[in-house]
């Protein structure tokens, strides 16, 4: 599809990673205050109604009615895959080893997206790509075995449990990206997004049903801070992020799009160090630099 004007689908990919940088931050606060299953149901619904006021808006229809099955089942799947599942591991990450760390995985999101295509598509990997998933892997294995001090002054590694909820979200979200771009073809990004959020939320209520957590959002709608912070992170996140993301994959190549957007966990760390005042050591800022570095390196 031709892009509006020109680099439009980089930029969009830029402003993807800073709205990411913002609700990762906010969805940070959010979970640790009531946990990250509500947040994660919560931000759908907000960003289900955000979506709905823009389309109607601007479509003249507050639902995707005119999307095709074909648009329907393969945006469907990415939102289970991105949304569900996917997020629900990030999540989960932003509560144990915090909103930097989890981003900093997330720039193995280009990596993912190189190998499912070597996988299912039997795409073949040139030495600059296999030079980019050993940059990227060193920088985030630099930052993920770094040790920091605990509340009492201990020294202690990161936690495994939350690394690897990091590592599925990253996934999760390489194959959502891969499914949405194959879905959406032409048509309408912010729309898209909204079939995505609305499968999505029906994941998760299946997956509050099956557990029995749905008193545990009631509980979290009662906290003021922690719906606020929700609300920032939905805007930024499932209404203006992710919308932004399918039109930087419809207007330019997915890796270039995913590589622009995995620029979260650089944009992160100046904020981390002056809003959170989190110690971050110089290894770790240029592991995430380095890591940053080998994803571009993918798409070169």
């Amino acid at each position: 599809m031709e892009p509006p004007f020109s680099h439009a689908g980089e930029l969009a990919a830029l402003a993807t990673a800073c709205c990411w940088t913002v609700s990762a931050l906010a969805f940070q606060n959010a979970g640790r205050r009531v946990g990250s299953l509500p947040v994660n149901l919560i931000r759908l619904v907000m960003a289900a109604f955000l979506l709905g006021a823009f389309t109607w808006a601007t479509r003249g229809t507050p639902l995707p009615t005119d999307a095709s099955s074909h648009t329907w089942l393969w945006l469907g799947l990415s939102g289970l895959v991105g949304f569900t599942i996917g997020d629900l591991c990030l999540f989960r990450a932003f509560v144990l080893v915090g909103a930097r760390i989890s981003m900093l995985l997330m720039t193995l999101v280009p990596l993912f997206t190189t190998v499912l295509g070597f996988l299912v598509m039997g795409e073949v990997l040139t030495p600059m790509e296999l030079a980019g998933m050993a940059l990227t892997i060193a920088g985030v294995s630099s930052v993920v075995s770094e040790r920091r001090r605990d509340a009492s002054g201990r020294i202690e590694r990161l936690p495994l449990a939350g690394i690897l909820l990091g590592l599925g979200g990253a996934v999760g979200q390489a194959l959502g990206l891969v499914l949405a771009k194959f879905g959406m073809g032409s048509y309408n990004a912010f729309a898209s997004t909204q079939i995505r959020v609305l499968v999505g939320l029906v994941g998760f209520a299946v997956v509050f049903t099956a557990t029995g957590r749905w008193p545990r959002v009631r509980a979290a709608l009662s906290d003021r801070k922690a719906m606020t912070s929700t609300g920032i992170g939905s805007f930024f996140g499932p209404f203006l992020g992710v919308s932004l993301s399918l039109l930087a994959v419809q207007y330019t190549e997915a890796g270039v799009a995913a590589t622009l957007m995995a620029l979260a966990p650089v944009l992160i760390i100046p904020v981390s160090i002056i809003f959170y005042r989190e110690h971050v050591a110089w290894p770790a800022a240029v592991g995430a630099a380095v890591a940053v570095c080998g994803s571009a390196l993918l798409f070169l």
